[in-house]
């Protein structure tokens, strides 16, 4: 019988950019009964006050550090670009506050280290919006594989290909500077976040990667499927290729792009090959399709069995941030949550652009 006395805690919250992650943030708390949205902040100063009246916040700031320092907040979000990661989330966690980043982490994994560490000191709550796998089809194949039905994992490749993607030519996301990387850094974390999640989170031992902007570099491969003006400079890769050597002989392939000559298509997809079974996981369209064509080939005594599970549209942004509040009322897991497998995540993603500028296998530490 549950307790009549007892209520669901209420969480006060400030987010911290009005970009698209920034909204797609507010709407996925505004969603949510518990919680009350205290504080937007950004630079855009008619966007923040459009989404404070949509939304009903009282306080909205023209800069994070004001947002940080308001009384009685349990929690932020940062949405905001790369470089500014680690100093936001790291103010915030000495302020007392939990963080949910975008992804990455931080630019690399020196950055995502002090956030780490300024998380444990704090005793908060530090996570990353990985929602792709939480998408339906990837948490669907996920507890296949870890039942068991396909035996070992020893081999897998994963990607998620552009033709036209590159965001903005010469904005923040093609500087090094600003961004620590092109879709590595940007698309290519997820497909490294959501691979070894399928696969149990096996230690990444070594890596070889290769990295090329030949389009990006002229302009070309823009969201606008027109030839940009190289305004900023394109300082990032737009293709990058990586093999990961894994503990106990397995092996991960991944493959990411901005810009490539291909199927004007988006594609999000894992192929997995285990003892017992294997699996392929489609998702033609990536981000924009909720489902992807979900795979298993199997034999049974002797013949294919192959067939399709039935899998629940993804939830993007909303169930990432469910699983954040979740976390914030359970104080009891605040410490396994302290943005370390995130961290993992950028130490693997600098050793693929440390071995593609050495042109050589590098272990990661």
């Amino acid at each position: 019988m549950s307790d009549p006395t007892f209520r669901v805690p209420t969480f006060r919250v400030g987010v911290i950019g009005a970009g698209w992650a920034g909204q797609q943030h507010l709407a996925a708390y505004d969603a949510l009964p518990n919680v009350e949205i205290a504080a937007i902040a950004g630079q855009e100063t008619d966007v923040v006050t459009s989404l404070g009246e949509r939304y009903g916040v009282p306080h909205l700031f023209d800069s994070w550090e004001q947002l940080v320092e308001l009384p009685d907040l349990d929690a932020v979000s940062v949405a905001v670009p790369n470089f500014l990661h680690a100093p936001i989330g790291v103010a915030a966690l000495k302020r007392g506050l939990h963080v949910l980043s975008e992804k990455p982490l931080a630019r690399n994994g020196v950055e995502g280290r002090q956030m780490v560490e300024a998380a444990r000191a704090a005793g908060r709550v530090l996570d990353v919006a990985f929602n792709h796998r939480l998408r339906g089809d990837v948490q669907a194949l996920g507890r296949i594989i870890g039942s068991g039905e396909l035996g070992r994992p020893y081999y897998a490749k994963a990607s998620w290909m552009r033709r036209r993607g590159i965001p903005t030519i010469g904005s923040w996301f093609t500087s090094r500077e600003m961004a620590g990387g092109g879709p590595l850094a940007d698309i290519g974390v997820h497909v490294l976040d959501y691979a070894l999640f399928l696969l149990g989170e096996p230690k990444v031992e070594s890596v070889s990667a290769v990295t090329s902007g030949e389009l990006g570099s002229r302009g070309v491969g823009g969201m606008n499927w027109e030839t940009a003006r190289v305004r900023g400079g394109f300082e990032v890769e737009d293709f990058a290729s990586a093999f990961l050597r894994l503990e106990g002989g397995g092996a991960l392939a991944l493959e990411t792009s901005w810009a490539a000559f291909r199927d004007p298509t988006d594609l999000l997809d894992f192929h997995v090959l285990g003892t017992e079974g294997g699996a392929e996981l489609r998702a033609v369209g990536a981000a924009k399709k909720a489902v992807g064509d979900l795979r298993i080939f199997r034999d049974v005594d002797g013949e294919i069995a192959d067939y399709q599970p039935a899998a629940e549209p993804g939830r993007a942004h909303a169930a990432v941030v469910e699983n954040f509040i979740r976390l914030l009322a359970a104080p009891q897991e605040w410490a396994a949550n302290d943005g370390s497998q995130a961290l993992r995540r950028a130490e693997i993603i600098d050793a693929c652009y440390r071995s593609a500028t050495e042109h050589r296998e590098v272990p990661v530490a």
